[in-house]
């Protein structure tokens, strides 16, 4: 019965877990990313926990290590990260050369949806599909509890199909894509352009902030439910599992799903939009899980 180490590395907290074989947590440790000290100082403290973490459990195999952006896996270095200092570093065989173990590397999107799929809100179900809502707009598809990554590993990435041909601009380089109109980061422009001020897309829903400009919601319930509806149209997955920051907005679960229902190329959808059940744990569980299927 071998321990598994997983590694979540964000914006603002790196975390680490040990599990043994029935996902039962053994140690838990977060420290502060620090991104604003730059690539070597964030690998140091990586190492640093990781260590730790490698001796109190014993860990003989890979080291899971997710983290959001686009995953060069030829190279093991990032794309499209938002702590920039990563991007394009050998963070993978740097890990490797310094902890003297196999380190898994996997996007962040991919890691929750492994979760929720095994341990979380969809472990019912055979091929699912994991949302991260929030900052950004990612996602994951897991089909009997592994990943599927495509022959060029974007399986999954649904903030980046074209919502609306030749529209707003997106830091891909290309126009329309979901992400430029349902991430938070788009919704909180959205309302300062129209309210003036800038608020949390939370704040906004919970204190009905909307109502003073409801055309706000309706493009965004909209949206959201056009967006999904082409993924299903698609994909047909069992299930599908939100999770990211805006996961915790209940009108996604009721007015959210009846306009993705009502999108979709199916007169009776029976597809479940769920919920996430291990919240912002859920990427590190999946790192842990990474050395299983990899």
């Amino acid at each position: 019965m071998a321990n598994k180490l997983g590694i979540d590395l964000g914006g603002t907290k790196i975390e680490a877990i040990i599990i043994n074989d029935q996902f039962q947590v053994l140690k838990r440790k977060r420290v502060p990313t620090l991104r604003e000290e730059g690539y070597e100082a964030i690998l140091g403290r990586i190492s640093q926990l990781a260590k730790e973490m490698i001796a109190y459990g014993d860990i003989q195999g890979p080291v899971g290590l997710c983290t959001p952006g686009a995953i060069d896996f030829q190279s093991g270095t990032l794309k499209n990260s938002n702590t920039v200092c990563l991007i394009g570093q050998p963070i993978q065989k740097d890990l490797e050369s310094i902890v003297d173990l196999p380190v898994v590397l996997e996007n962040d999107a991919n890691c929750f949806a492994l979760a929720e799929a095994t341990l979380g809100a969809a472990k019912k179900h055979g091929v699912v599909f994991g949302v991260i809502l929030g900052t950004g707009c990612g996602g994951g598809i897991v089909i009997n509890k592994n990943i599927h990554r495509g022959p060029n590993h974007i399986a999954g990435e649904w903030g980046h199909h074209v919502l609306y041909q030749g529209g707003r601009d997106c830091y891909c380089g290309n126009k329309g894509c979901t992400e430029a109109y349902i991430s938070g980061t788009a919704l909180e422009s959205e309302w300062k352009s129209l309210s003036g001020k800038f608020d949390r897309v939370t704040d906004i829903i919970d204190n009905n902030l909307y109502k003073d400009h409801p055309e706000w919601k309706t493009n965004f319930i909209h949206n959201f439910g056009l967006a999904l509806a082409n993924v299903l149209d698609i994909f047909d997955p069992d299930a599908v599992v939100i999770g990211g920051g805006l996961s915790k907005l209940d009108l996604l679960y009721n007015e959210g799903k009846e306009a993705v229902y009502q999108s979709t190329f199916s007169d009776k959808m029976v597809t479940p939009i769920l919920k996430n059940q291990l919240g912002d744990s859920a990427g590190v569980f999946g790192a842990a899980m990474l050395g299983d299927i990899s």
